[in-house]
């Protein structure tokens, strides 16, 4: 049975709840304590209940070992579900960016038992990072991304915890993040692409094909650099995404699945972009006979200068270059997918046509991130009806 005494304290009202589950091997007690504060405006009647409730819950932890388990501080936990979790489950890049908020979030957390972690404790280190979070690379103030990135790394350990029977709940649900602002994705315009691509024409093979299915195939950077000649079937002209080329320091360079299941797609591509990859193709041949024993054969489209898959910072940094070279606007490679979905969603494509071109797992996801390029397209449709009408009447 547990033992319940309250404690009058300067913040409040509170109380301890005691529970013994035997003797050590001294003849002293095993006891396990807790401390409950009720919520303000709870009437005595809701105190008495909840306490009882809250009794009864803590003596069934103790009884069956999961309290102990709760006792076990969040940094000495975390490191534990990083080994057993966190590297087998998640993809490597996620580690990696959770590994680099370790530091931020265990100095908040880190010396409090996973038990005794709350809601609002979390809510408050949240709205810190709002206010006082400094990006370390950048020196500004943290963004409402990364501060959403560091509550699922929270999130995901407390996740574990529960599975493993350590814990009855999340403290995470209830967290409010704060809102992140919907800002223009930068891309060119079609005048702008155009251009793009007329300067591109008297560039290296090599660059014109990269960013010639950026554009076309909207891909990400990293699905550009895992491709492999035998993920283009030249006769059907369909090009298929099946893993993607990544980086991090720890790994350096590394193959990967594709970001999601849907990330994983075919898409049939115009007949002149399967010439430019047919004469990317043999010119590539030629480079490997040129270099002979000093080419890898990694089968992929773009590589370094003997044939191993190229550095993901490359492509960017010849980009910067080239535009600053010819003086277009400064984008990123990222931008040329934006490029893609705005040109398919104003030539009247369907939302579940976009999203599956995308490779995104959601359509939801699609339509969060291009809900303003939806918006005008409908909007611009409506107007043609409008004027059609309108046109009809004046006949009438």
């Amino acid at each position: 049975m547990a033992n319940i005494r309250k404690i009058e304290g300067k913040t409040g009202v509170s109380y301890q709840i005691t529970v013994s589950t035997g003797y050590l091997s001294k003849g002293k007690q095993k006891r396990y304590y807790k401390t409950w504060s009720p919520a303000a405006g709870m009437t005595d009647r809701q105190i008495e209940k909840e306490l009882q409730r809250q009794a009864v819950l803590f003596e069934e932890e103790c009884r069956t070992g999961a309290v102990a388990d709760s006792n076990i501080k969040f940094k000495a936990f975390g490191e534990q579900w990083f080994k057993e979790y966190a590297e087998a489950k998640l993809k490597v890049r996620t580690v990696d960016g959770y590994h680099k908020q370790e530091q931020r979030v265990y100095a908040a957390l880190g010396h409090l038992k996973i038990g005794d972690i709350t809601t609002r404790m979390i809510q408050k280190f949240i709205l810190n990072l709002g206010e006082d979070g400094i990006n370390e690379r950048t020196g500004g103030v943290l963004s409402p991304k990364t501060i959403k990135n560091i509550l699922s790394f929270v999130s995901s350990v407390f996740n574990y915890a529960v599975s493993q029977g350590m814990i009855r709940s999340n403290p995470c649900r209830g967290v409010t993040l704060p809102a992140i602002p919907q800002k223009e994705r930068p891309c060119y315009s079609l005048e702008e692409a155009q251009q793009f691509l007329e300067y591109l024409e008297k560039e290296p093979i090599q660059w014109r094909v990269f960013f010639t299915l950026a554009i076309y195939g909207g891909f990400r950077r990293g699905e550009l650099l895992g491709l492999e000649w035998k993920d283009i079937d030249f006769d059907t002209g369909v090009v298929t995404i099946q893993r993607t080329s990544l980086y991090t320091k720890e790994k350096g360079v590394f193959t990967d699945t594709p970001k999601t299941k849907g990330s994983m797609r075919s898409l049939k591509l115009p007949d002149d972009v399967i010439a430019l990859l047919r004469q990317y193709k043999a010119v590539q041949a030629a480079e490997q006979l040129r270099l002979g024993s000093q080419w890898v054969n990694s089968d992929r489209l773009f590589t370094g200068w003997n044939g191993k898959p190229m550095n993901p910072n490359s492509p960017q940094g010849w980009l910067h270059e080239f535009l600053n070279r010819v003086g277009i606007r400064q984008i990123n490679i990222h931008s040329f997918r934006h490029l893609n979905a705005t040109l398919l969603i104003n030539g009247g494509t369907d939302i579940r046509t976009v999203s599956a071109a995308l490779g995104h797992s959601q359509t939801s996801t699609t339509l969060n991130i291009y809900a303003h390029t939806f918006a005008a397209a409908q909007a611009a449709a409506t107007d043609a009806v409008s004027s059609a009408l309108k046109f009809k009447k004046e006949k009438a």
